[in-house]
């Protein structure tokens, strides 16, 4: 075989570095551990909703938990990005970390636009919202150490942002975990402090970042 052609076949066929390969494995090893950490630490401290197996065929538990898992995983898209350095995001990742929230917030006007005016405190307030997004917060704190240690070993950069989104990821983690507990349903309440609590946990991810996932 040529010299050209040998070169033509490894830029096609790139194979991942021995070294790129155990920093993959670090991550999702970490990512592994927070959630199954996160995961002990509601059931240990709060336990499943005691009616789950009648709940859970309801859709509005599914249209909750929708929530927290598409931010999961348009976060997890982008902290794999903000991990390498130079490797630009792109706009549709940020665009699918933002939907989420704007399809839940529309959600909720809707329900509080149909409601009558008497309800719609008790529609955003319920009854733990005291309580809710400091749950989530606490419970994303296993996975925040967890994902940090993953991505320190992938070599970011924007250190303040990727804590920022690995935060964000954490505590979406966390909050569908809590969605197994909460006993709220409706959506003008999670939309509003489901959220607070996993851009709590993005805001420590972020004050953390420049000093945890230094390398």
């Amino acid at each position: 075989m040529k010299t050209d052609d040998l070169v033509a076949l490894l830029a096609r066929e790139p194979s991942p570095t021995p070294a790129r390969r155990d920093a993959r494995r670090r991550f999702v090893l970490g990512l592994v551990a927070g959630t199954a950490a996160s995961t002990a630490l509601m059931l240990v401290l709060l336990g499943v909703r005691p009616d789950l197996s009648t709940v859970i065929h309801d859709p509005a538990f599914w249209v909750r938990l929708a929530l927290p898992s598409a931010v999961a995983v348009a976060a997890l898209l982008v902290s794999l990005r903000l991990s390498r350095p130079a490797a630009r995001i792109g706009t549709p990742r940020w665009v699918a970390l933002g939907l989420p929230f704007l399809l839940a917030w529309m959600l909720a006007a809707i329900v509080l636009g149909g409601a009558e005016a008497a309800q719609r405190g008790a529609l955003v307030l319920g009854h733990t919202w005291k309580v809710c997004s400091v749950l989530i917060t606490l419970l994303s704190l296993p996975s925040i150490v967890a994902v940090f240690w993953g991505i320190r070993g992938m070599a970011p950069v924007r250190l303040r942002l990727a804590g920022a989104v690995a935060g964000l990821l954490a505590g979406a983690i966390a909050a569908m975990g809590y969605c197994f507990h909460c006993p709220e349903m409706a959506p003008p309440f999670w939309a509003i402090w489901y959220v607070v609590g996993m851009l709590a946990a993005a805001g420590i991810g972020a004050l953390a970042g420049p000093r945890w996932l230094r390398w």
